[in-house]
């Protein structure tokens, strides 16, 4: 579906402004970034900041925290499993470390696991790489260009876009593991993006200092998840993959250490239960909740599964009171309404622009601060983009590139999106897109330390599931480098637990009885069960909560 014609002579004003905007660009005047009392007053159109987003939770460790009503409503649901119908005395496979999730920070696990010799198992939901990672499009950051960038450089950007409350051990590992996770990809094969002399190619992302953003093209975590996933089904013989197969409980034994998990194999409709000596819970992000309605970016089993399976066991949240919208996911056509365009375009120089051609935000602002300040030039200014559908967004004006840095950039850099476009009759080297921020990313999750270990030994998690990393807003780029650096480092700890620490006893699903008990001493009478596994959009509510309209602040 083509642009029509009210939103052709839109572009005509956009087309008037650009050569200025071009010309000031080669000049090396940027419009001016936000100060730091500015940036307060845009994140109060941030939707974690609307009244009624957040609600306090009545059980479990982290009681009284306040998070997202979806996300409450998943903590306060019954388990999917029976415990007085289980009987955990029939194994229907055993192993050294289960991974449960086969995205980046699970396949990575799985890697690190197997190279210091133990048997592994990866339990995914859906296909093994059906993941957010595979999703993943703008770049991975390291500070690998020593002579201009550093860890240290990588460390104060990473805070800061966290809002300086990100916990400093954790961001130290990420950052100075940063350089070997790169090499680590080159060496298992993966293709990055260089310049004609072999140089790694690297940009700026919002939030940075320096240009350590590497990629593949616009198909960074594609290319990542193709490098690990052939990697792991090369090593099938002490790595074995249990696709369709979702956990839907953790086991622990009589001393209180994670010992395995339940699973449910969607395909036959079966329960299977798993002994391991370690797990290692890698299963992502919780964007199909759709949390206050926004469309989404996320894979379509991004449903906050190991939220509420760490929960259980009595591992505390931590940050997951904040969510993370990206800038700019499409509006238009309304066939590709919520995918993401990668922060690339605006790191390569493609404005951001309101109704009348105006630029109205640095186009590299961190994400939540970016997003907000679209947020509020649609609703409190009034100069959003009216798209046919009745949603609203704002310019990414992508021909900018083709203009600043020669002709054919746009289609080699982001062939992924020209390819996209072009099937609707849209060709991003002539006309810009129109974008809207979208729910991206969980910001937090489960608490954890800097060698993945949990509160509950033997129980491990890396990746989006976990908290504290990225504070309370996530730099683009840091979640590809988050679960390569996380997942490496989980499954050697787990590896090593497995072969040193791990107490053999009996299995139990006992918490899972304690937490139905609070739940009722809390008054809390519910048919809710999680995890959720899929998203239901037959159901009235989700279609509600998918649908729902912000463009005036309000669920409508």
């Amino acid at each position: 579906m083509p642009y029509p014609p009210e939103l052709k002579r839109m572009i005509s004003i956009v087309e008037k402004t650009r050569p200025g905007r071009v010309e000031q660009k080669k000049m090396g005047h940027e419009f001016p970034a936000l100060s730091l009392t500015e940036r307060e007053e845009r994140l109060k159109y941030h939707p974690d900041y609307r009244e009624g987003a957040r609600r306090p939770i009545m059980i479990g460790p982290s009681k009284g925290y306040a998070l997202s009503t979806e996300m409450v409503d998943l903590l306060e649901s019954k388990s999917r499993v029976d415990p007085d119908r289980v009987d955990l005395s029939v194994i229907d496979y055993e192993t050294d470390v289960l991974v449960i999730g086969g995205g980046g920070a699970g396949t990575a696990a799985a890697l690190l696991a197997q190279e210091q010799g133990a048997k592994v198992i990866i339990a995914t939901k859906l296909r093994h790489g059906d993941a957010n990672t595979v999703m993943a499009e703008g770049g991975i950051q390291a500070a690998t260009k020593v002579w201009k960038d550093s860890p240290y450089y990588h460390y104060l950007d990473t805070l800061g876009g966290g809002h300086f409350v990100n916990v400093p051990e954790l961001v130290e590992t990420l950052v100075t593991e940063a350089p070997l996770v790169i090499k680590w990809l080159e060496d298992l094969g993966m293709m990055l993006s260089k310049l004609p002399d072999g140089t790694l190619r690297t940009l700026h992302g919002g939030g940075t200092s320096r240009k350590r953003m590497h990629s593949a093209g616009d198909i960074t975590g594609t290319e990542i998840m193709r490098t690990i996933r052939d990697e792991a089904r090369n090593r099938a013989q002490n790595i074995k993959v249990l696709e369709f197969s979702p956990a839907v409980e953790l086991i622990l034994n009589e001393h209180g250490h994670c010992a395995g998990a339940v699973l449910y194999n969607m395909e036959t409709e079966e329960y299977h239960i798993v002994k391991a000596k370690a797990v290692v819970l890698a299963t992502g992000g919780c964007g199909r909740l759709h949390i206050g309605g926004f469309l989404t970016t996320n894979h379509y089993g991004a449903t906050a599964d190991g939220i509420v399976l760490g929960y259980r066991i009595g591992v505390k949240l931590a940050f997951l009171h904040t969510v993370q919208y990206h800038p700019t996911g499409v509006v238009f056509p309304e066939q590709a309404e919520g995918i993401l365009i990668t922060e690339k375009f605006r790191g390569s120089g493609a404005n951001v622009l309101n109704i009348e051609g105006e630029q109205f935000v640095y186009e590299r602002e961190p994400r939540d601060v970016e997003s907000a300040s679209f947020i509020r030039e649609c609703t409190k200014v009034g100069k959003g983009i009216p798209a046919p559908t009745g949603k609203v967004g704002v310019w990414l004006d992508s021909p900018m590139i083709d203009l600043l840095s020669g002709e054919g950039t746009v289609l080699r850099e982001f062939p992924g999106k020209y390819i996209l476009f072009k099937r609707y009759d849209i060709d991003i080297t002539k006309e810009p897109m129109l974008v809207y921020p979208t729910l991206h990313y969980q910001n937090g999750g489960l608490e954890y330390k800097a060698t993945c270990e949990t509160t509950v030994p033997g129980f491990f998690c890396a990746g989006e599931v976990t908290g504290g990393v990225h504070g309370e807003n996530r730099l683009m780029g840091n979640s590809l480098l988050d679960v390569l650096v996380f997942g490496r480092i989980a499954g050697r700890s787990a590896a090593i637990y497995a072969k040193e620490k791990a107490r053999e006893g009996r299995l139990t699903l006992d918490h899972v009885r304690a937490y139905h008990r609070e739940l009722e001493d809390a008054g809390i009478i519910t048919e809710r069960i999680s995890p959720m596994l899929l998203p239901d959009y037959g159901s009235p509510e989700v279609k509600k909560r998918r649908w729902t309209s912000h463009y005036q602040g309000t669920l409508l």
